[in-house]
């Protein structure tokens, strides 16, 4: 018996955290990658096209550009997360942090109901395949350092200070 295999599409986008490759089926966003491209393992090479014209792709490129172009707090296309259980229900549960906000690991992993395993929770923070959709930047350490991110620390601040609310700055007229 002949099984049909998945193919995917990708594309290459300039971003301000360098360039992403997103990855999709004909149904769902797949991953979203940093410059180490070869790095992903779950979809083999041969099972990817290039496709600058995929439909979802396109859409998943507008709504990074609002993203970083501070247009857009939420994303709204269709995401497949492919992992274990226990991978879904942490990056199900990031979905769940606003935007602008941080959580620690270890509250994280309360929310989830395992509050002993914040380590297990940072684990499955560095295999999530769709970074910046799929918040992870959003968790920091206890301490409220910026502690461990598959797309460098340096886009983790990238991304967390393009969400921080500008200051008004009031300017005092001398009377």
């Amino acid at each position: 018996m002949e099984t049909t295999q998945l193919k995917y599409a990708y594309k290459e986008i300039s971003s301000p955290v360098g360039r992403l490759r997103i990855i999709a089926s004909d149904k769902a966003l797949i991953a979203v990658l940093f410059g180490r491209f070869e790095s992903f393992s779950l979809i083999k090479r041969d099972e990817m096209t290039k496709n600058n014209d995929h439909p979802l792709l396109l859409e998943t490129e507008r709504q990074l550009k609002e993203y970083f172009g501070n247009k857009r707090k939420t994303f709204d296309v269709p995401v497949e997360l492919i992992g274990s259980e226990f991978q879904k229900k942490v990056w199900e549960a990031l979905l769940t942090i606003p935007f602008g906000k941080t959580k620690s690991y270890g509250e994280l992993a309360k929310q989830i109901g395992e509050p002993d395993m914040a380590r297990a929770v940072g684990g499955a923070l560095n295999k999530n395949p769709v970074p910046i959709i799929v918040p992870c930047h959003r968790v920091i350490g206890a301490s409220g350092k910026l502690v461990g991110f598959g797309g460098g620390l340096q886009n983790k601040t990238i991304l967390l200070d393009l969400e921080r609310p500008v200051k008004q700055i009031t300017l005092w007229a001398a009377k």
